[in-house]
């Protein structure tokens, strides 16, 4: 089972009805949010279906790390620390990261939408077309991880 992380690009100006669902479905309501799905054939189909929306890729730990420590959060939009952790007994980040990759799910304390700011450095390509013409939206393999290093 692979892990993706996905990132929505594109605000909510001309979006079908439709299509707003499907956001609200994948935990992305707004612009520069992330969430992580797994590779189930449903959560593809609506990958495919937001892909003008959307990129996304395969986040390797050392990201997801990172992405607890700086922008997870918990109920009542609290940052997640060490005490908090131990006091849920979800461990270590680390072991919090391991637990994720392992069941493919947010744990229940922790949102899972997470907040990001815009890349440091600004997007390499057109926001508005795919990576293959040049932009930054659809599938991008693990290239999603120097992306969420620069939203961090």
């Amino acid at each position: 089972m692979k892990l993706y992380l996905v990132i929505r690009l594109r605000g909510r100006m001309g979006i079908a009805p439709e299509l707003l669902d499907t956001m609200n479905r994948l935990n992305l309501p707004r612009k520069h949010n992330a969430a992580l799905i797994t590779d189930t054939p449903s959560n593809i189909g609506m990958l495919n279906k937001a892909v003008d929306y959307i990129t996304w890729g395969e986040i390797t730990k050392g990201s997801l790390v990172d992405l607890l420590k700086k922008r997870g959060r918990l109920a009542g939009d609290e940052r997640i620390t060490k005490e908090s952790l131990k006091k849920a007994g979800m461990g270590t980040f680390e072991a919090l990261a391991g637990r994720i990759m392992e069941e493919g799910k947010v744990p229940a304390p922790i949102k899972r939408t997470f907040r990001l700011t815009p890349p440091s450095g600004g997007f390499k390509g057109h926001v508005m077309r795919h990576i293959g013409s040049g932009g930054e939206l659809g599938y991008r393999g693990s290239a999603i991880n120097d992306l969420i290093q620069r939203m961090i």
